[in-house]
């Protein structure tokens, strides 16, 4: 296993440093908004705020931590062996993403790997609290927020002059590196996450004159914006058993806005290139060390899961709403509104607790899902439409009734089909994303009493 994952990493690593998105909508903004879910929820649309499981890591809502200390007895009863583990979890993702132009007609495909996140969760022993019904878990983490990676070229005619060539070139994003806690009390869970958030945001712009009978120089201008700050999010879950023993959990979450503080330079160049295609600076202007700051906007979302009594049937929904409109880069809004997000899942598990191991797909969890919901970006004042579809599933690395196995390891696998625009906003953007997730959970950090 380890050789697999080491494996995966290095292709990944030399594919990330090989291929890279065009997405021109990441110019907005902070840049494209990289999904905040684990690869096991993305298969069921990303629904997050009522979703536990003691096998996966759910980052979203800081409140499912305080339930990696606790397993509820319908799962025990289909697998009476499962002990409270360690979590070590990580994902990666290749995206193909095509875009299409209405008018000129164009069409322009890239394609990317990531990793989507890292994270690591511990069950807390509290011997003497869990009697009592109380459970404690921690998480730790490393994961992007937003990217951003354009490059544009755009030619046109003037007077007097043949044409013009402007290249448009974006890069940089956000990250986040935190920690949290997630507290079960009976059935109330309460959690946070906190931690530091860190990125860039790198804008150039070339200009080049054409002309068979004048000679005019080029031009380049570059804005480096470096960014930071401590952010804080917190989350609620509440389960509601049903006399059917099957379960219903409520949930919330909330991720504050943030100011972030920037540091900025600019520079502008006039330039020209010699005959052997070497660029020559002839003037410039450059400033540094201008401060400022950045509001990275609040999101707040709120949703449910249902589990049939004999824990065959997870059905979930959730509603999601960021606060884009106070969104501020320097004092300056952007072309970015206030959006929404409405995610609907299902999973599916055929194993009950009499089927026997050598029917492995039936301790496979099947899962399907779908959002839909208008886009933070708004171009030429047209809001732009944006949905998908998903589907997965999570394939268990070891099967085990034993009471001496404690590995309970899981490979989880998606596929999302989106699409981002339509034909009012002049520019369609379909992606392709298939996500591969490893949940190595086992009992870490304990003494061997025989060998």
């Amino acid at each position: 296993m380890m050789r697999l994952i080491g494996l995966v990493l290095t292709v990944l690593l030399y594919t990330s440093a090989n291929a890279q998105t065009n997405s021109p909508y990441s110019r907005y903004g902070l840049g494209d908004v990289i999904l905040n879910h684990n690869i096991a929820t993305r298969g069921m649309g990303s629904i997050a705020a009522g979703y536990s499981d003691y096998q996966n890591i759910n980052f979203t809502n800081p409140a499912s931590f305080g339930n990696l200390s606790y397993i509820d007895p319908a799962t025990l009863r289909i697998n009476p062996s499962l002990q409270r583990s360690t979590i070590f979890e990580f994902g990666v993702e290749v995206t193909n993403l095509t875009l299409k132009n209405v008018s000129p007609s164009a069409n322009f495909s890239s394609k990317d790997a990531n990793i989507p996140y890292l994270q690591m969760g511990l069950p807390i022993k509290m011997t003497k609290a869990n009697r009592k019904g109380i459970f404690l878990g921690a998480n730790f983490g490393l994961k992007p927020e937003n990217r951003i990676s354009y490059k544009i070229a755009k030619f046109e005619s003037a007077p007097g002059i043949d044409s013009i060539g402007t290249v448009y070139e974006g890069n940089g994003g956000l990250h986040e590196v935190s920690g949290g806690a997630g507290l079960r009390i009976r059935n109330v869970s309460l959690g946070f996450n906190a931690g530091f958030a860190f990125g860039k945001k790198e804008y150039n712009t070339n200009l080049k004159f054409f002309n068979d009978t004048s000679f005019y120089y080029s031009s380049t201008s570059y804005t480096n914006t470096g960014f930071h700050g401590a952010f804080i999010d917190a989350g609620l879950q509440y389960e509601i058993k049903l006399k059917s023993k099957a379960l219903i959990v409520l949930g919330g979450y909330a991720n504050f806005q943030q100011t972030l503080k920037g540091d900025q330079t600019n520079t502008s160049e006039t330039i020209y290139t010699d005959i052997y295609g070497m660029k020559i600076r002839v003037d410039s202007v450059y400033s540094d060390n201008i401060k400022g700051e950045i509001i990275r906007p609040a999101t707040y979302g709120a949703g449910f899961t249902f589990r049939d009594g004999e824990s065959h049937w997870l059905i979930g929904a959730d509603y999601e709403v960021t606060q884009w409109d106070n969104y501020r880069f320097y004092g300056q809004k952007d072309s970015v509104v206030s959006s929404y997000k409405v995610r609907a899942g299902v999973e599916y598990y055929p194993a009950s607790s009499n089927t026997p191991l050598k029917n492995y797909f039936s301790f496979v969890r099947y899962r399907f899902g779908f959002n839909f919901g208008p886009d933070y970006v708004k171009v030429n004042n047209t809001s732009l439409p944006q949905y998908g579809i998903s589907f997965g599933a999570g394939f268990p690395l070891k099967l085990k009734r034993g009471y001496y196995e404690t590995q309970s390891s899981q490979l989880n696998t998606a596929i999302e089909i989106g699409t981002r625009g339509n034909k009012k906003s002049n520019l369609t953007e379909n992606t392709v994303r298939i996500s591969i997730g490893f949940s190595m959970a086992d009992l870490w950090f304990r003494k061997y009493k025989y060998d």
